[in-house]
C-alpha cells in the first residue's frame, strides 16, 4: 500500500483540484472543460482508467448546478406546451393525451395528466416521466 500512496503523492497536486467542489463559476467552467476532455479520451469504455474520474467530476458539476443554478420547477402543462412548440405539433396531434379538448384542458390547468398519458408522452418525446411531475410547494427552494 505504501508504494501506491507514494505514487499518489507524486501526482496529487495535479489530481486534487479535479476532485474538489468548485467554489465559483471559473472553477466550475474548468471542471466542465476537464470533464469534456476526459470523456473524449474515455468514450464509451466504462472500464477505462479515467472513467471513475469522469463520474466524480460529473457528480461535482451536478452538485454545483443544483446549488447555484437550480432548474425551476414547472408544471406538467408548461412542459407539454414547451415540447409541443419544440416539435411544432398542435393539440390535435397528441393521441398519447387524448382528444384536442383533453389536451386543451391539460394545457389550461383544468385537468392533470394521468400515468398512462405521462408514459406515452415520455416515450414519444424521449424525456423521463419525472419531467411531467408537478412541482410541490414544499420542495421549492
Amino acid at each position: 500500500m505504501n508504494a501506491l500512496l507514494d505514487e499518489a503523492k507524486k501526482h496529487w497536486s495535479h489530481v486534487a483540484p479535479l476532485l474538489q467542489m468548485p467554489e465559483n463559476d471559473d472553477e466550475y467552467d474548468a471542471k466542465v472543460e476537464a470533464l469534456d476532455d476526459i470523456l473524449e479520451i474515455v468514450g464509451d469504455d466504462e472500464d477505462h482508467v479515467l472513467a471513475s474520474l469522469a463520474s466524480r467530476l460529473g457528480d461535482l458539476i451536478e452538485a454545483y448546478d443544483e446549488e447555484h443554478r437550480p432548474m425551476p420547477r414547472v408544471s406538467s402543462a408548461e412542459v407539454l406546451r414547451y415540447l409541443m412548440q419544440e416539435h411544432d405539433i398542435s393539440q390535435g396531434d397528441l393521441p398519447e393525451v387524448g382528444a384536442q379538448s383533453v389536451v386543451s384542458a391539460v394545457l389550461s390547468g383544468k385537468r392533470t395528466l394521468n400515468w398512462r398519458q405521462i408514459c406515452g408522452l415520455s416515450d414519444r418525446f424521449g424525456v423521463p416521466t419525472d419531467a411531467f411531475r408537478e412541482p410541490r410547494i414544499d420542495s421549492v427552494r
